[in-house]
């Protein structure tokens, strides 16, 4: 398992981009959080098996492909620290 930190820009902001990244990731094995970012991007924290993770960024860059300009990730150890995936807010 693994965590993958994903940073979303463009006009991801007030589009309901939040609640359809969480849509999205009930379909997926995933645990972690989707949240605003003060400087406007929005940041997506996901644990769990690298191609879980790739299918949840994949179905959400296609669902919002008019509102992503572009995306940034990190990957790390997962830390078990989520139970679930949710809204931060």
């Amino acid at each position: 398992m693994i965590c993958r930190t994903i940073h979303f820009s463009g006009t991801v902001q007030g589009v309901g981009f939040r609640y359809t990244a969480h849509h999205l990731a009930q379909g997926f094995q995933v645990t972690g959080y989707v949240r605003n970012l003060p400087d406007g991007r929005v940041e997506l924290v996901a644990e769990g098996e690298p191609d879980q993770i790739d299918g949840l960024v994949h179905a959400i860059q296609q669902t919002m492909r008019s509102c992503v300009r572009d995306t940034t990730c990190s990957e790390s150890p997962a830390t078990g620290e989520h139970r679930a995936f949710n809204i931060a807010f």
